[in-house]
């Protein structure tokens, strides 16, 4: 099993986008065995998949091919024998206070972020259920 996180920038950003690309992604989620979570705002996707490799490549694919996402960015990508967000298909949260702030983001902090500061945002959320 493989896990994968990402960021995107939202193009077009709104509640009917988002609504659209959660139902997308839980119908082909729950069919391919692959668990998650998306963090969204207006100006961030930073999304973890969780599952079968080949069906967690697949998904990466989808969403690198999907136009409502921009500049996507590979940020983490390793095995694991254990899901973080097993019970959920796609979750999706809205950016935290704490998460980087939009200035942050513009100014490349994804980019500079360690494997171990990406995961801890997601670690830090599965910590709350």
């Amino acid at each position: 099993m493989i896990q994968l996180t990402y960021a995107s920038r939202p193009f077009g950003f709104d509640t009917a986008m988002l609504a659209g690309i959660l139902l997308d992604a839980r119908r082909c989620n729950t069919r391919d065995g692959i668990t998650g979570l998306l963090i969204c705002r207006a100006d961030l996707y930073l999304q973890l998949l969780e599952g079968p490799e080949a069906a967690v490549d697949a998904a990466y694919r989808r969403i690198a091919a999907d136009d409502r996402h921009m500049d996507l960015s590979l940020l983490t990508r390793r095995s694991v024998t254990h899901r973080l967000f097993p019970r959920w298909a796609m979750r999706d949260d809205p950016a935290r206070s704490w998460l980087w702030t939009k200035a942050q983001v513009d100014d490349g902090a994804l980019t500079r972020a360690s494997e171990d500061e990406v995961l801890a945002v997601f670690e830090r959320i599965a910590g709350e259920e």
